[in-house]
């Protein structure tokens, strides 16, 4: 069944086509969660409250082809703002842990690249490449113009590079 058909469904009232459109975004979800929060307890909480709130506003949904994006605009949101009351960044000690045995700093050297960004820009890029949503859903759901949006994403690829050749990783962006 598409998202189009779940949530026509859901709308009117079908609680099982709503269960079936989360558990078919559970994971971009999820993965959404720990790339804000950084720790899968509250990761798995925020997919939780991400449900619940889809659940009552299911109704408010207006284009029912993005689904998804809906979805994972109210977890970015909803994470903003657990962000904003802990007003901290919290690191997950276990992949900390993990980055130091294996010697392998990829991991913290994006997140110091993506830590040159604006939120705005880095939520482009989390959205682009992290949940593969197309410029023409991003520019839908934030009512920006597809070229802003292609303007916005060559911007924040422009500081990434330039971040990572002044690391003396050139080429690798």
């Amino acid at each position: 069944m598409t998202d189009t058909e779940l949530v026509e469904q859901a709308i009117t009232g079908d609680d099982d086509a709503f269960l079936s459109l989360m558990l078919k975004h559970k994971d971009a979800l999820y993965r959404t969660a720990l790339a804000y929060l950084k720790n899968r307890d509250d990761a798995l909480e925020a997919v939780q409250e991400v449900t619940f709130r889809a659940y009552e506003k299911i109704h408010s949904l207006k284009k029912p082809e993005y689904a998804k994006t809906w979805l994972i605009r109210i977890m970015m949101n909803y994470c903003r703002d657990v962000l904003y009351k802990q007003k901290r960044l919290l690191l997950d000690e276990d992949l900390v842990m993990q980055q130091g045995i294996s010697e392998d700093y990829t991991y913290l050297e994006v997140e110091e690249a993506l830590g040159q960004l604006t939120d705005e820009q880095r939520e482009l890029i989390h959205l682009k490449y992290l949940q593969d949503v197309k410029i023409k859903e991003i520019a839908e759901m934030t009512a920006t113009p597809e070229s802003t949006v292609k303007t916005r994403l060559y911007k924040a690829l422009k500081v990434l590079r330039s971040f990572i050749e002044e690391k003396g990783e050139i080429r690798r962006v």
